[in-house]
């Protein structure tokens, strides 16, 4: 694997929309990882898997709605992990939950996760996981076989383990996600983690109990029948990774699939949904 990446950074107007539109663009194509600047978004891929065509198939950039600037750059992995030590913040939920890396001192939270961040880990996502902690938190999750769909570094799965869930799966389409998740399962010491590389095909024929996915609006809308094809009676669902104003969206396909929505938590305009079955 090559330790040169190429990476994008756009400039968009208006933000939020246009950022969540571009990523799930950018996504279907061999960009593997993305953050958010003040300004938009920054992508990166692989320098062995870009060439100069990669956005041509990039609809949003030639969309009136949207203004799109942006710039792109050879960037060294070993320089990429110093810039994430530097920017990397650790996130503590109401005092009982820390997730951070190894850099970082350790607290007296009840659950003390420790990650390495590498490139599968954006800063953007601090919000959606920190909800996401939050209603685990709640949950009785013991002996429950759980899924963390889009599960990126496994912080949701380590956390549903170390509450007494199992055996839990967690499954990313990203291959630095997945070895990624790998990585940090062992790292806290878990033994009911299983790490998975693929997208809700792998989900035929599973069941589960408790089902995380933090991912975004579009995948969620189009993975909903898998998740529900695949919750046990009385299961919980979580879901998080969209904007407020995609809610009706989410509340549609839920409500219309049978789920009944349980509770929501809100935090700079990101959302997180709990619903039973």
């Amino acid at each position: 694997m090559s330790n040169i990446y190429i990476g994008y950074h756009f400039t968009i107007a208006p933000k939020e929309l246009g950022s969540e539109i571009l990523i799930a663009e950018l996504g279907e194509t061999a960009f593997e990882s993305f953050t958010e600047t003040e300004t938009g978004i920054s992508a990166f891929v692989q320098k062995d898997l870009w060439d100069e065509t990669i956005l041509k198939d990039i609809q949003i950039l030639s969309s009136d709605e949207f203004e799109i600037e942006y710039t792109f750059e050879e960037i060294d992995q070993v320089n990429w992990n110093e810039e994430w030590e530097k920017n990397f913040e650790p996130i503590d939920v109401d005092g009982n939950c820390h997730v951070r890396a190894p850099f970082h001192p350790k607290t007296d939270a009840e659950f003390d996760i420790v990650i390495e961040p590498k490139m599968s880990f954006g800063t953007g996502h601090h919000e959606t996981t920190h909800m996401m902690i939050q209603h685990l938190l709640e949950i009785d999750v013991k002996g429950l076989k759980t899924l963390d769909m889009g599960c990126g570094t496994a912080i949701l799965a380590i956390l549903a383990e170390m509450k007494g869930a199992q055996p839990i799966d967690a499954i990313d389409i990203d291959n630095w996600c997945y070895l990624n998740s790998i990585e940090n399962a062992e790292r806290n010491n878990c033994k009911h983690i299983t790490v998975y590389e693929g997208e809700a095909a792998l989900l035929k024929d599973k069941k589960y109990d408790l089902i995380i996915a933090n991912i975004n609006r579009n995948i969620l809308l189009n993975d909903m029948q898998a998740y529900v094809d695949c919750l046990n009676p009385n299961g919980t669902l979580l879901l998080s990774g969209f904007y407020t104003e995609d809610i009706p969206y989410i509340e549609a396909s839920c409500t219309e699939k049978g789920l009944t929505y349980v509770k929501k938590f809100e935090r700079n305009n990101w959302v997180s949904l709990k619903y039973v079955n």
